[in-house]
Order: structure tokens, then sequence, then C-alpha cells
């Protein structure tokens, strides 16, 4: 199967750069409408056979554009919604706070996926990973020859650094996946799978920054 993770539109808490992961969350700038706008032609190229939303506004009106211009129902799933703040909703994402969600990711990616985020509705990355492969799971049991998902970046980064055979969590952490950016692979859930571009370029070897929406310092 050849899967396609989309990040959303730009949103208020972008521009603000404030974490915000709680559903139904808010939904798109003008420049994200553009951007959602933009898809149909952006992903001219693929013959897309199912389209995915996560439960979280943004997801879902940055899909329609797409389902529109090809005729497809948005399956919205939330396994597939952001990566959980916890206690951290709603911090700026370059304060002290803020950047302890990202080292979370991080150290999830990294292979310590037992930490939590902190407070009520933390997960943590064994969790979150989990509830991902479920839907990958699903819509690679359906048959379809290409899948596309529209969902959130700090999730795209993570699962793509556990799951891609040529990623890791020094890639992710490396490369930003702005608004509409999207992160092609191939494989199935049983065999594994392979990242063939990042936001359009061919995949290459990272050394470092940080999950997001932007490279940050993980230390």
């Amino acid at each position: 199967m050849r899967l396609l993770l989309v990040r959303h539109g730009e949103t208020p808490s972008n521009v603000d750069s404030l974490l915000d992961t709680t559903a139904p969350g808010p939904g798109l700038t003008e420049l994200g409408t553009r951007q959602a706008a933009a898809l149909p032609e952006a992903l001219a190229g693929e013959h897309i056979d199912a389209l995915y939303a996560s439960t979280l506004v943004r997801t879902q009106l940055t899909a329609a554009p797409l389902a529109a211009a090809r005729g497809l129902d948005v399956v919205v799933r939330d396994g597939i919604r952001e990566l959980s703040a916890g206690d951290l909703e709603g911090e700026p994402g370059d304060s002290e706070r803020g950047q302890r969600y990202l080292r979370t990711v991080l150290a999830w990616a990294a292979g310590r996926r037992d930490l939590r985020m902190p407070g009520p509705g933390g997960e943590s990355g064994t969790e979150a990973l989990a509830r991902y492969d479920a839907v990958v799971a699903e819509a690679a049991a359906g048959g379809r020859r290409t899948v596309a998902m529209v969902s959130h970046g700090a999730a795209i980064r993570l699962w793509t650094a556990v799951r891609a055979r040529n990623l890791d969590a020094r890639f992710a952490a490396a490369h930003p996946l702005r608004n509409t950016g999207v992160v092609i692979l191939e494989g199935t859930p049983e065999a594994g799978w392979t990242a063939l571009t990042w936001a359009g370029a061919v995949v290459t070897p990272a050394r470092e920054g940080g999950p997001a929406g932007r490279p940050v310092d993980a230390g």
C-alpha cells in the first residue's frame, strides 16, 4: 500500500505557536484554507482510493477539498489525532514547558515509549503508536492501493520515525513538516514501511532537530 500522511492546514494555534491537541480544536486560518484548497492539485499525480482525517476539526477541513475533487468520503478516526499534551496543553511551543512536550515525543521516537505526558489525558508513546497503528491497519485491510490520511505534525513524525525502516528519531527530529506537507511511504503493517519522500524531497539521512512543526533543540 502507498500511504500519504498529510499535515493539516495552518490554524490560529500554529500562528501563535501554542500546543493544541484536544478535540475538536480550532479551524483553519485564511492561509490554512488556501493550503487545503491547493491539496487536490498538489496530489494530482496520486490515485487516492481512500481518505482519512482525525477527529480534530482542522484535519477534516483540510481534507474536504480533496474529498470533493476525488468524490471520496472522509473517514474520521480518533487514532490519527495529535499526540495528547496533557497538562502541557496551551503552552507556547518555545517555552520550557512546551519544549518538554517535544522532548517527550523525541524520547518516544528513540525508544523510551513508556514515558507519559504529564497530567490527566497525557498518553504514553506506546499508547499513541498503538492507536495510530490501528487506523493504518484498518486502511491496509481494505485492500486499497493508495490511502491518504490528514493528520498532525508531531503524530506523523513519531509514527514515521518508529515504523519506517529507513527513518529514525534523528531524521524525524531534524525535518520540519510544514502545514499540508506530505510524507509518502510504501509497505504493509506486516512487512513494514519505507519512506519515499518527505515534504516533496527524497528521504536522506539527518543528524539533529526536533518534532512538531519546526526543528528544535532536543537537549
